[in-house]
């Protein structure tokens, strides 16, 4: 097999490479968008964008990459697995020279995860070089995708994100920033891009601003990232979010603003709040740790039930147990312990391994939990089979009762904008009754989060059916913008195909 070293770094595009990583048991789970960073005019670009890689780690960790410029050159380092396994050696870092990078982090929602599809992708232009980093989706990548190639264009990637670098490449406009807005008017959907060329870095944010971006500043310096965590990290100061729908521009001038659309009412991804964001981060001027924390109180005014202990399903569930547990009155006790060694790629060379998986990541406390009435608090409830187990887990444990509340309302639908959810027939609350659920995993009682519930703990009345605050799709099926590749009668794969590469 080709060393991981091997072939990865190159002054335009890497080489490609095919590695399969295993899936988290069962799929069970909500699975991570992708983190984006940017900085320009500091000396050690390429390592301060490592730093905050690290920081985002949480929002994808099926492959990094960065791209940096020198001021005549290019550089890119792209790898699969994580951060650490490549950014944090010196002589990766010295690969990537100059004073301007972008980075990203990626977990594969549209593509299959072989490194050509890893980020930031490049191409070279007629105006020059362009790299691109994006988190989101695109729900008209796909009939976009279509059209190019039918009039010529060839994709080097199954990214819907090639597709932005085609439709700058399209655009008749001079100056480069024209064409960027130009391709930028073409794609609907979910998108916070962090773009780097010879000279500018850009931002840019979806009109209803359902994916974050946010500006900071080291030194002088701007930088553009997902979240506040990976300003933290590196000492930057926080300045603003990145507004939807507007496209920031840093240069040897300055800062440079366009709002090339027209306004709309903004509807961030609740799920940043839910589960993306990682708990020290402020999301448009809210605590993730504090709402988490409020989602939990929220659910103890909804549906206590007496019990012994509180305990949260680590390591998403902590908050809203925490919440969950101040709310109540009720001990919060870690009945569950996670181990954080075991990595994703494991080898589960048999079936019955495979169904022991969830005991090498959770591991019963039993002196917490033997002889008690215990309420499992998680975040959210996909498929049901890892919390099947955990139910299993904590009865063989001893517990006398195992209630379980979810921190958020039941997954109704399914997502197009960057989270890679099953279609409704794998989201078990879209085919399951309520009794029916909590027959299947097992527990004493189950109940969610009330939709209402949620907005409250937002700080809002409740959900405004006429004028939602958040893309809440997911649960009320009603999506913030038009989904083309869904109502095209010609079918359209969830998955492209691409010739597989020996490795």
């Amino acid at each position: 097999m080709r060393h991981p070293d091997q072939d990865a770094h190159t002054e335009l595009d890497p080489g490609s490479a095919a590695l399969e990583l295993q899936d988290d048991l069962d799929g069970d789970t909500v699975r991570e968008e992708c983190g984006v960073f940017g900085i320009y005019g500091h000396p050690e670009a390429a390592a301060i964008t490592a730093l905050g890689l690290h920081a985002l780690q949480h929002r994808g960790q099926e492959a990094a990459g960065i791209v940096s410029y020198d001021g005549s050159r290019f550089h890119s380092e792209r790898r699969l697995g994580l951060v650490g396994d490549t950014f944090s050696r010196r002589e990766v870092i010295d690969r990537l020279p100059g004073t301007m990078a972008v980075g990203h982090v990626r977990y594969a929602t549209t593509g299959a995860t072989i490194l050509r599809n890893v980020q930031p992708l490049f191409a070279e232009l007629n105006a020059g070089g362009l790299a691109v980093a994006h988190n989101g989706n695109l729900s008209n990548g796909l009939t976009l995708r279509r059209e190019l190639v039918r009039s010529g264009a060839m994709m080097q990637s199954t990214s819907d994100t090639e597709v932005i670098l085609h439709l700058v490449a399209r655009s008749r406009r001079s100056r480069f920033i024209e064409r960027y807005i130009d391709a930028l008017r073409e794609i609907e959907g979910a998108y916070a891009l962090v773009s780097l060329t010879n000279k500018k870095l850009v931002g840019a944010r979806d009109p209803r601003g359902i994916r974050p971006l946010v500006l900071g500043d080291l030194d002088g310096c701007p930088i553009l990232t997902s979240e506040t965590c990976a300003l933290d990290i590196i000492g930057a100061r926080f300045v603003r979010d990145i507004e939807p729908g507007e496209v920031i521009v840093f240069d040897e001038n300055g800062q440079d603003i366009h709002k090339p659309f027209p306004p709309m009412a903004p509807r961030p991804c609740i799920f940043e709040y839910i589960y993306f964001s990682r708990p020290d981060s402020i999301v448009h001027g809210r605590s993730v740790y504090e709402v988490r924390k409020a989602f939990g109180a929220q659910l103890a005014r909804e549906s206590h039930v007496p019990v012994d202990v509180v305990v949260p399903v680590p390591d998403s569930g902590v908050p809203a147990a925490v919440g969950y547990s101040q709310h109540s009155g009720v001990p919060f006790e870690l009945g569950i312990i996670r181990n954080h060694y075991v990595g994703r790629t494991f080898i589960q060379p048999t079936q019955a391994i495979r169904e022991s998986g969830v005991r090498m990541k959770h591991s019963a406390n039993r002196a917490a939990i033997e002889g008690k009435r215990i309420i499992l608090i998680d975040d959210s409830l996909v498929r049901g089979t890892t919390s099947k187990k955990i139910v299993r887990m904590m009865r063989d444990a001893g517990a006398k009762e195992v209630h379980f509340r979810l921190a958020s309302p039941p997954i109704l639908y399914p997502d197009y904008y960057g989270i890679d959810l099953p279609d409704r027939g794998g989201l078990l609350a879209a085919t399951h009754s309520l009794e029916e659920m909590r027959e299947l995993i097992g527990a004493d009682s189950l109940a969610f989060l009330s939709i209402d519930g949620m907005y409250r703990a937002m700080g809002e009345p409740g959900r405004d059916p006429a004028n939602p605050k958040f893309a809440d799709h997911c649960f009320t099926g009603v999506y913030p913008t038009h989904l083309t590749d869904q109502t095209q009668i010609e079918p359209q794969p969830r998955q492209l195909s691409l010739l597989a590469e020996a490795s």
